[in-house]
């Protein structure tokens, strides 16, 4: 689960994965650090139950009135709460909004005289691509629902490039790496926690100055030899102050530390300050 406090009158969510023991604290949180905005939205990158899970709790406790998901049929088997709610909000004409490669909209990344836009960008999917639409059946049909993930990009003007890759698996990505070229990135979250590897090919265009790996068994994690890396596993929450130039990271565990970025003696402002990545 992830949020974006942007510098405007943006806020912007992307998935969520709340257990009992913690959804109240974080819809709190998100609650108080949406309070100014007159914008927020919420991201879905796919209908997986571990991007979803709280979901209908947080749509109860902050009705979404802009969300956002590729254009999809998927169904499960055996419903919860959580996805149909999911369901609701897709096929809601009034609310839902459909992500594909290069789609605008304001203020997501469109500025007016109102309000500044968010710097979010679709870099996929691209929905005549057979592969995809093959990815599509398969969740019409409520037998696979990664392949379906839409890879959401967000710049901060001067600083840094982020990218969230869903769910995405490695035999999918490579089936359609010629597609699309990748924007350079400074951080990428790991598709799949990390159990799915990026193609070579994606990450020489990337280049990506950090990857983010995220909370999974670490039997199944890639850890991605060759690139500096922070995992969640062991890092806990991590907080990313994106300013110009540069990003500080913070994370909740007390005792992690790396020795790849740069140290500027920031305050444990948002959780224990680890460094400095310099864009």
């Amino acid at each position: 689960m992830f949020y974006i406090k942007h510098g405007n009158d943006n806020f912007t969510s992307i998935d969520c994965c709340m257990s009992n023991e913690n959804i109240s604290a974080i819809v709190s949180e998100l609650q108080s650090e949406s309070r100014n905005k007159g914008i927020r939205r919420f991201i879905s990158t796919h209908p997986d139950d571990d991007h979803f899970r709280g979901f209908a709790y947080l749509n109860r406790k902050m009705p979404i009135v802009n969300f956002y998901c590729v254009e999809n049929e998927a169904t499960k088997p055996d419903e919860t709460d959580d996805f149909e709610e999911y369901c609701a909000l897709r096929d809601d004409c009034e609310k839902a909004f459909a992500l594909l490669r290069g789609c605008t909209r304001k203020w997501l990344n469109q500025d007016s005289e109102e309000r500044g836009g968010s710097g979010i960008h679709i870099l996929w999917p691209i929905t005549t691509n057979e592969h995809y639409k093959e990815a599509l059946k398969k969740a019409k049909e409520g037998k696979s629902f990664n392949n379906i993930s839409a890879i959401v990009e967000y710049s901060l003007s001067g600083g840094a490039t982020i990218l969230w890759m869903g769910d995405l698996e490695s035999e999918f990505m490579e089936s359609i790496k010629n597609e699309i070229k990748m924007d350079a990135a400074d951080i990428l979250f790991a598709p799949h926690h990390g159990r799915d590897k990026v193609p070579e090919d994606w990450l020489d265009e990337m280049d990506p100055g950090l990857v983010i790996i995220g909370e999974a068994p670490s039997k199944y994690l890639d850890y991605y030899a060759g690139y500096d890396t922070i995992t969640q596993n062991s890092a806990g929450d991590i907080v990313l102050e994106c300013v110009s130039g540069k990003t500080h990271i913070y994370v909740s565990n007390e005792s992690y530390d790396v020795d790849f970025l740069d140290n500027e003696y920031r305050f444990d402002t948002y959780g224990k300050y680890i460094g400095t990545l310099n864009i």
